[in-house]
């Protein structure tokens, strides 16, 4: 059953002239024990709620995955769609995408973020257990993870935090090969993999890769752990292919024809490509049915369960009925007061309005709690053992939170947001990448959003980042202005469901900009905020904490016979997929000044050739705050100053 997982990856391979045919033949032995004894699945439905997750973080070795898939007897995993292996539409990518499959739990390739995306499923499991009862969330989560999966510093955060968090269903299968790109891992690190998981507080074992019973005996010993569990399972990359066709593939490379038709004689494989035995087929196609009759208990379970309609609308994603009222409640009293607020404020007031309401609402943050407001009053915290909380304390671990919450995310039942300042996204990018990737409804707090932060200095001021995020394919970014917009993002971000979301949040108090609380005004992205006495002469279009800035100067204009309009743009992604006719109407003909503290990059699509951009061009200082706006020029009078120079000119 082993050498047939080797066969279809040579061949797939082959055929593609693309690929990473040593992984898949080093670990098919591991991953056929798994696959046929130990995995609950069920292939005649791969998103059945219940099911263990398998998480291949060795991502390169995608033709492991796509070879148990097709043999398992997923539909939509035949032969052509291997032989299409790595070609446009293709199910079988080059590394495992979210999406081109149903048994696909997410996108790996960045090594590492797989490994710690498997932490936030494991997490996920533990909590809704917590909340639904075993009889409905009972499950395990499975990781294949490489040499490169442990190099990368992302998995001392991840191995570090599910050892502390004890999450006992989560197994780590380390293909220990010894071998990456550049030769052996002796060239690079000589750490000891298993004190490593240990020290963090993990069960650990180490057993030869291509013995069948001994890989079974650690994962019967793995199911039974109180804590997480490694087990090294000692491989040869490229197992069963003679020296030549060994040594091509662990360098990543397609064996060749002449290798791939020797690699097979070694291994004893004597028919055509794609082609495996019907009893053999058979015998993996009962592998695949193996979960059948668990899944049909467990559909009864839920039938009878008495939180069923619930359980289901958290899996499905729904929000319940009536969730948005305590936010537009909020809104009006906000209205009234007008209150000045740092929008960080704003939102744990938004929070404490919809962490009541939307029970599968998760917080946490990497160790800056009081500083970003993300912990809602009520909320408890998860412990080690303990998962009824519904706030997690990530620890200063940025990179694995990020992941772990993509995790959460794919694994459903739960909708995480997480934390930490702006500047520190520079650690979180990969897993905000992929959350867009992935289409994942993944909301994060960015607080402590421009120099107005003060004596911190240009370590924590994240002058480029905003353009930065910006540049991500399918990533919302809303930089609300006042209490009201930022619960109006708030609204936004929740509502989405088709990728993540960044709210970036000021640290300094900001004055209210809006006195009234009917439409979600910040629906379309951006829109106009005052409009000029008369025919436009200048169009002021800002965000966050420099709106208040522009309104300033706009009455100063106003006042000297200058009809300016003042623009609120808090999500350039969704006012940029408003119609032509709308932006034009919120952005007018006239001059256009762009007023942000933070880099102008980007700019240039609002403002035009024309336009002028209030801004920063280098990094920030240590100051108090509005020393620091005055020293770089991001002022009321600045604006005024620009604008009357332009129309002079």
């Amino acid at each position: 059953m082993a050498d047939a997982i080797r066969a279809l990856a040579i061949d797939a391979v082959e055929a593609a002239k693309s690929g990473h045919p040593g992984m898949p033949m080093g670990m098919a032995d591991v991953a056929t024990v798994l696959f046929t004894r130990f995995l609950k699945y069920d292939a005649a439905d791969p998103r059945w709620p219940d099911r263990d997750r398998f998480v291949l973080s060795a991502g390169h070795g995608s033709m492991l995955l796509y070879a148990l898939l097709h043999l398992t007897g997923h539909a939509g995993m035949g032969i052509e769609e291997l032989r299409r292996f790595r070609q446009l539409h293709s199910p079988c990518a080059g590394h495992p995408e979210y999406g081109e499959h149903p048994a696909i739990e997410t996108t790996t390739g960045p090594l590492g973020q797989g490994l710690a995306t498997a932490v936030g499923m494991a997490l996920a499991e533990r909590m809704l257990a917590a909340r639904f009862g075993r009889s409905l969330v009972d499950h395990r989560t499975w990781v294949i993870a490489s040499d490169g999966d442990l190099m990368e510093g992302i998995s001392h955060e991840a191995i570090s935090l599910a050892g502390h968090l004890k999450l006992n269903k989560l197994t780590v299968l380390f293909d220990d090969n010894a071998i990456s790109i550049d030769g052996s891992t002796q060239l690079a690190v000589s750490d000891d993999q298993l004190r490593r998981f240990a020290a963090s507080g993990w069960a650990v074992r180490r057993v030869d890769g291509h013995d069948h019973a001994e890989v079974a005996a650690a994962l019967s010993w793995a199911v039974r752990n109180r804590k997480p569990t490694l087990i090294a399972c000692r491989t040869i990359i490229g197992f069963g292919a003679p020296t030549k066709a060994g040594t091509a593939a662990t360098h990543g490379s397609p064996l060749g024809a002449e290798e791939a038709a020797a690699a097979k004689r070694a291994l004893g494989w004597q028919h055509p490509p794609f082609v495996v035995p019907e009893d053999l087929k058979a015998r993996w196609e009962a592998a695949g049915r193996r979960g059948a009759g668990a899944r049909r208990s467990w559909l009864k379970r839920l039938a009878k369960h008495p939180q069923k309609d619930e359980f289901e609308r958290a899996l499905a994603g729904r929000l319940p009925e009536g969730w948005h009222e305590p936010l537009a409640a909020l809104r009006a009293r906000l209205a009234e007061e007008k209150p000045k607020l740092a929008t960080r404020v704003a939102s744990q007031r938004a929070l404490e309005a919809l962490v009541p309401a939307v029970p599968e609402l998760v917080g946490g943050s990497a160790d800056l709690t009081g500083s970003v407001g993300t912990l809602a009053k009520g909320m408890a915290a998860v412990a080690p053992g303990n998962y009824a909380g519904r706030y997690v304390h990530w620890g200063v671990r940025e990179h694995g939170m990020a992941a772990a919450m993509n995790g959460m995310a794919l694994h459903g039942g739960v909708i995480p947001y997480g934390g930490t300042f702006l500047v520190f996204s520079d650690y979180m990018r990969p897993a905000i990448r992929l959350a867009a990737l992935m289409r994942q409804r993944v909301i994060h707090v960015l607080t402590h959003d421009s120099i107005g932060l003060g004596e911190d200095g240009p370590t924590h001021q994240p002058v480029e980042h905003l353009a930065s995020l910006r540049a991500m394919p399918n990533l919302f970014v809303f930089r609300p202005a006042d209490a009201i917009e930022t619960a109006e993002c708030w609204e936004l971000a929740l509502r989405r469901t088709d990728g993540p979301s960044v709210l970036a949040l000021t640290r300094q108090s900001v004055p209210a900009v809006r006195g009234e609380a009917g439409e979600n005004r910040c629906a379309r992205g951006g829109y106009v905020l005052a409009e000029a006495s008369g025919a436009r002469r200048a169009t002021l279009i800002a965000t966050g904490s420099e709106v208040h800035l522009a309104l300033a100067a706009r009455a100063a204009l106003e006042a000297e016979g200058i009809p300016t309009a003042v623009v609120s743009l808090p999500c350039w992604e969704i006012f940029a997929a408003q119609d032509e006719g709308y932006r034009d109407q919120v952005l007018g003909r006239a001059l256009r000044v762009g007023v942000e503290a933070a880099v102008r990059f980007g700019w240039e699509r609002w403002l035009g050739p024309e336009g002028v951009f209030i801004g920063m061009t280098g990094f920030g200082a240590s100051a108090p705050a509005e020393d620091l706006f005055r020293h770089f020029g991001i002022t009321a009078e600045a604006v005024v100053a620009a604008v009357k120079r332009r129309l002079d000119a």
